[in-house]
């Protein structure tokens, strides 16, 4: 190897990483949770699990955002996308009992920009807080020829704790339970490549006013983070079954966590379905079956819980700040494991 071979031969700024990391850990700090032993600088950061476990459980998740990333580089927005980074993970995890401890991430590109990953990691330790987790560390990979100049992608990996006997399996599910939507902020992080082809094709003005705000707005508008909701809820009434609505739907996903004998019967009527979806579906001509195993239309998590606990837990979640309904039954098992009338 030529001995004058550097990094910043190769297009690596170190220095810039450098002052990355300098400017994360203020934002990292923020997210700090007691059983954090060390954080953001090390090789490794070091967790301990709290004493109020007796047979704690590790439960560990990982996601990314997908394809609306193309959005944020479009409209140069990248405030909001690490909020739907930790969203992705934090909510799946959360839908078998968890409580998320901490949260690692890691942002590729092909030249470091200090602004831009700033403004993204503020959103990751954002939705660090709002999911009440720690950001203790992650990976800023910088790879010239490997990324076109402005783009980059994320991923990111959490790990939460359950009591062994409260985790959620789905498995006390049945017929007569009540079935409760949690309104989601918008598509999430799902459903991206059609959209994006539906903008294209349409020629929709980005910027153009779309019920009070911009159109582009819409489209990157946070992914719902439900984990403080949720854990307050799980503390106060028996919550038999999650589903995180994601990739799939409605009808891809609430089958997750269904027992074999049993189905759900949800009513479309039930709840309110943002205007977003309406211009999906109508913009591309998108039948009903595709739109609920394509988006979430409206419905970002689906709880299940006794008949007789649904009115407690509607009032509880409307007073930790979520919209929800109750949208649905459970019912036994004869057909599709989902059907929406």
């Amino acid at each position: 190897m030529n001995p004058s071979y550097t990094y910043k031969d190769a297009g690596v700024d170190i220095d810039a990483g450098d002052a990355l990391v300098e400017r994360i850990k203020p934002l990292a700090k923020k997210t700090l949770r007691p059983e954090v032993l060390t954080g953001i600088g090390g090789f490794g950061a070091l967790v301990e699990i709290s004493k109020k476990y007796q047979e704690p459980v590790l439960v560990s998740g990982t996601d990314g955002v997908g394809t609306k990333l193309k959005l944020a580089f479009r409209m140069q927005r990248h405030d909001s996308v690490g909020i739907d980074l930790v969203a992705m993970s934090v909510n799946d995890i959360l839908v078998q009992g968890a409580e998320p401890l901490f949260f690692l991430d890691y942002f590729a590109c092909g030249r470091l920009d200090v602004g831009v990953a700033e403004t993204v990691i503020s959103g990751i330790a954002r939705g660090c807080e709002l999911s009440g987790c720690a950001l203790i560390g992650g990976e800023t990979a910088e790879m010239p020829d490997m990324y076109p100049d402005g783009e980059y992608d994320l991923a990111g990996f959490a790990v939460g704790v359950v009591e062994k006997s409260r985790i959620i399996t789905g498995q006390s599910i049945t017929p007569g339970d009540a079935v409760l939507g949690l309104a989601s902020s918008g598509a999430h992080s799902n459903g991206y490549s059609l959209i994006r082809k539906l903008v294209e094709v349409s020629g929709v003005d980005l910027d153009g006013d779309f019920h009070g705000r911009p159109f582009g707005d819409a489209l990157l508008e946070p992914t719902r983070i439900y984990v403080k909701a949720m854990l307050d809820l799980m503390q106060r009434l028996p919550v038999k079954g999650m589903a995180h609505i994601t990739g799939g739907g409605l009808t891809g996903n609430i089958p997750r966590m269904l027992p074999q004998d049993c189905a759900v019967a949800l009513r479309h009527d039930s709840w309110q379905r943002p205007p977003l979806f309406d211009w999906l579906q109508q913009t591309g001509r998108i039948v009903d079956a595709e739109m609920h195993r394509t988006f979430n239309c409206g419905i970002g998590l689906v709880v299940v819980v006794a008949p007789e606990h649904a009115p407690a837990a509607l009032a509880a979640l409307a007073a930790a700040g979520e919209r929800a309904w109750q949208i649905g039954q459970v019912t036994p098992r004869s057909g599709e494991p989902v059907s929406i009338a």
